[in-house]
């Protein structure tokens, strides 16, 4: 009778840790989301504020303002300015590459996988200005605080893994030219998009066209296609 004893006692005790672990866990999962929901807030805010006053004219009370959130909070999560800044640098590639990756590319045809790449880039760029204008600020810094990043070079390899892929692909095929650099093509697919975006003001009143006209937009998209395969061309 004692040992039966003992034995409930254990049970009962077993069943109090195993719900007081439940109740903490279950607790901890709200706490968990709220601090997802609050980071990813700030750095939304902290983008909007980076993209459109640059680094020197950003203000931390102006993103925690946008974000809804006091400044100390700001600080818990991200430390400090220069840090919320790269983290809004990274979080603004992961956001393209990760899209990016979502082509599938190395299971498509190599004229169908360039063509996509080139109509998603413009797209891109279109749907997310903001994303140029971070771009346009950390180059007047020369990459100062992109340099900080650890994770930046990284996010950067399967895209050209997959942009290599395809190019040796339509080499063999015969439908692209042989030797193709695979980053010196990203980087004019970027170019003829992004010089279009940023410019098009100063360039629809220079050449009095309005360049902010869908049309306009459509047919420059197409463009930036006709421009890549007519260099890929063999």
């Amino acid at each position: 009778m004692p040992e039966a004893r003992t034995v409930k006692r254990r049970t009962k005790s077993e069943d109090s840790a195993k719900a007081d672990q439940a109740s903490t866990s279950s607790s901890e999962r709200p706490r968990l989301r709220d601090a997802e929901r609050t980071s990813k807030a700030i750095l939304a805010a902290a983008t909007k504020e980076f993209a459109e006053r640059g680094y020197g004219g950003a203000r931390v009370d102006a993103i925690a303002e946008r974000a809804k959130i006091n400044k100390r909070m700001l600080y818990h999560y991200f430390g400090g300015k220069d840090a919320l800044y790269v983290a809004v640098l990274e979080g603004s590639y992961i956001a393209i590459r990760s899209a990016e990756a979502r082509l599938d590319l190395s299971h498509r045809s190599p004229a169908d996988g360039m063509r996509e790449l080139v109509v998603f880039t413009w797209q891109y760029f279109l749907d997310h200005p903001e994303f140029l204008g971070i771009l346009s600020t950390e180059n007047m810094h020369k990459a100062r605080f992109l340099k900080r990043s650890a994770r930046i070079f990284e996010l950067h390899s399967p895209l050209v893994s997959e942009i290599s892929g395809l190019l040796d692909r339509g080499a063999a095929a015969g439908d692209f030219r042989p030797d193709c650099d695979p980053v010196k093509i990203y980087m004019s697919i970027a170019a003829l998009g992004s010089f279009f975006l940023t410019n098009r003001w100063t360039l629809s009143t220079i050449f009095r066209r309005n360049l902010s006209d869908k049309a306009e937009i459509d047919a420059w998209g197409e463009h930036i296609v006709d421009v890549i395969f007519a260099y890929l061309r063999p």
